[in-house]
Parts: C-alpha cells; sequence; structure tokens
C-alpha cells in the first residue's frame, strides 16, 4: 500500500487530533484563533468523511479557517471585550502620572513620590533632578519608574506643620 493511500485511509484520525490540539490551545488562550482553526479541522474532517482527496480537504480546511479567521473573530472579540473597564490598571494606570522627587533622581537611581501616595525608585532619562521638583512617569522598566521633569525649577520644600 502506498503513502498516500495509508495517508487518505487514515486522515480522519489526523483530523480529529488537529480539532482536539486547536481546542486545547483555544481554551488555554481564549482568542478565538485557534477555535476558527479548529472549525475549519471540523470542514476538513467532514470532507474527508464525505470522500475528498486529502489535496481538496487541506484547501476546505484551510479557506474555512481563514474565512473565520478573518471575518468571524473580529465581531467576535468586539462583543467578548464591549463590558470591558477602560480605565488603566497597575503598571499602565501609571504612565503619565505626576509626582514628586524625594532623593536625587539620576541616570542611575533616586526616588520618588508618585501623586498616588506610593514612592518608586525612579530615574531619569536625561540630567539629575533635585528634591522637591515636580516629575511625570514616562514609562516603567521593571521596579524603577523612568521619569522626566514637570516644571523647570525645584519646588521649595513644604514647611513643616509646627502642630504635628
Amino acid at each position: 500500500m502506498e503513502l498516500i493511500e495509508v495517508v487518505e485511509q487514515w486522515a480522519w484520525i489526523g483530523w480529529l487530533v488537529l480539532i482536539l490540539v486547536f481546542l486545547v490551545i483555544e481554551m488555554l488562550t481564549l482568542d478565538f484563533t485557534f477555535l476558527m482553526l479548529s472549525i475549519g479541522g471540523l470542514a476538513g474532517l467532514i470532507s474527508d468523511l464525505l470522500g475528498a482527496p486529502i489535496w481538496l480537504q487541506v484547501i476546505i480546511a484551510a479557506g474555512v479557517a481563514a474565512a473565520l479567521v478573518l471575518l468571524l473573530r473580529p465581531p467576535l472579540l468586539r462583543r467578548l471585550r464591549r463590558g470591558e473597564d477602560p480605565t488603566p490598571s497597575n503598571v499602565d494606570a501609571l504612565i503619565g502620572l505626576g509626582g514628586t522627587v524625594v532623593s536625587s533622581v539620576g541616570a542611575h537611581g533616586g526616588q520618588v513620590k508618585l501623586a498616588n501616595g506610593d514612592i518608586w525608585t525612579a530615574r531619569t532619562e536625561a540630567g539629575d533632578l533635585q528634591p522637591g521638583t515636580r516629575v511625570r512617569v514616562s514609562r516603567i522598566e521593571g521596579a524603577t519608574a523612568v521619569v522626566r521633569s514637570d516644571s523647570p525649577e525645584p519646588l521649595a520644600p513644604a514647611p513643616e506643620d509646627p502642630l504635628a
């Protein structure tokens, strides 16, 4: 028996395995891409069961999967993400947040107190910043805030409360 005949005879097992692998990957990613590929695999399986040659099965599976990825996936993703909260959270919420330099910040380190009350290790993109200087977070790299000056001169230190 030729190799092609063996592949065509047992292709339905390959399609089932491919469908199951794509479904497992989809359960891990939840992005609808592998769901569409598994439906394409299902189309390939059905074409195999109807007696189509292997080359036609692959073309049908690829065509169905491509059509679903391009036409069905985008509206499904929009519908799924319709109720999401657009407010940035975690590190994304810190980008653009203002703050004040607590200890001198240079290219290699320092500390800033952000408007949310957190004290972060910081470094500047250029130059040195003295305590009291207003800053704005440009980006976060690991546990370090990269800041830029938000005012031309350092602020005067706040007077201490004599009642405290």
